[in-house]
């Protein structure tokens, strides 16, 4: 059977269209399907009941809408929402809803585990699955459209479970449907993709015409340093970071979770200011979630605001971002790992491909 939820908005509607036209239907009833995919998504064929009972039958013949199931669902005190969701092979991963004012921006997974290992993250403690497929990370704004009530995402951070840019392969196509108008609508500028560093990964997202952000995490100023906290650092080290989000064509976002006693020095923030200088970097503070600490101590609120301060007055932009979801597990992985404990530990050399285009 063909899953319409793997295939781009304009590959559905060319399936749908041959499927209609050897059935003797007009051209339109391709239409109404694809408006029931992405944009106002139904849950089965049974549910578009715009379509006549015979066809919404003979559609379930040919082709799935493969659901995500919720296995958790947990509620902050401050309205994030965390989501664990069971696939179709037993696998796990996490979602999380953060509303803000009038946004609401969705953290959304692209890899079951991850194989990355950083210290101090949730995840890697869970070790390396396999990539999603598009339907499994697209399937995630899905569910939130499918929900009573639903949840109506303005934003989308690629920051949840895995490396998207060793996922290239599904992340590209998902791109397009979260951002076409006949798939979810959302405007590139509210999309953005969180990596590590992984540089083809980065050179194929500039590549792409529509303006979709990259946020890199650093989390510390030296090779020495990120060695120690993100073991990918040897093979891409951040020299050849920093020169890759030179010439991205777009402006870049630090991401720099805040270890107390190990990366929140004054010379942390004097060399961390230089990376930024180079590539016109904003950069983006991060309190350490104390749910995915795994042994390292937070930095004070205290601490934080000076180091802002500090790059703030080495020219650089800087926001301190709200620590959100503490009593629900909201550190990425965490859920996961509570619910279904741990895998052994995979290496950054079993990435499962850096698949790029």
């Amino acid at each position: 059977m063909i899953n319409l939820l793997d295939l781009l908005p304009s590959e559905a509607r060319t399936r749908l269209v041959e499927f209609f036209a050897a059935a003797a239907e007009p051209a339109y009833r391709a239409n109404q399907v694809v408006r029931r995919l992405w944009q106002n998504p139904a849950p089965d064929f049974q549910s578009m009941t715009e379509l006549p009972l015979r066809l919404r039958a003979a559609l379930a013949a040919e082709f799935e809408l493969p659901r995500l199931g919720i296995a958790a669902r947990q509620r902050s005190a401050d309205g994030t929402e965390k989501f664990l969701f069971r696939l179709h092979d037993g696998e796990a991963i996490e979602t999380v809803a953060i509303p803000d004012g009038d946004r609401l921006t969705l953290c959304i997974s692209s890899q079951a585990g991850c194989a990355l290992q950083c210290a101090f993250c949730a995840t890697g403690a869970m070790g390396f699955s396999r990539n999603l497929t598009v339907s499994e990370i697209a399937g995630q704004v899905r569910e939130m459209r499918l929900l009573d009530p639903p949840i109506a995402v303005t934003n989308i951070v690629f920051m949840g479970m895995g490396e998207p840019l060793m996922n290239w392969k599904a992340v590209d196509p998902t791109l397009t449907i979260l951002n076409d108008p006949s798939g979810f609508g959302i405007g590139a500028r509210h999309i953005t993709i969180s990596t590590v560093g992984v540089l083809p990964g980065i050179i194929a997202l500039g590549e792409r015409p529509e303006q979709f952000r990259l946020a890199i995490s650093i989390h510390a100023p030296s090779d020495g340093l990120r060695r120690e906290l993100m073991p990918i650092n040897t093979k891409y080290p951040l020299a050849d970071v920093i020169e890759a989000a030179k010439v991205f064509d777009r402006r870049v976002t630090f991401e720099y979770v805040m270890l107390g006693g190990v990366n929140d020095g004054e010379e942390h923030a004097i060399q961390l200011a230089q990376l930024a200088r180079e590539c016109r970097a904003f950069v983006n503070l991060i309190p350490l979630h104390p749910g995915g600490a795994r042994g390292f101590s937070p930095t004070s609120d205290q601490r934080i605001r000076a180091f802002a301060r500090e790059l703030r007055g080495n020219g650089v932009e800087v926001a301190i971002r709200k620590s959100r979801g503490v009593d629900i597990a909201a550190a990425c992985g965490q859920l996961r790992v509570e619910r279904l404990g741990r895998r052994p530990p995979r290496g950054p050399e079993h990435d499962g491909d850096i698949q790029v285009a």
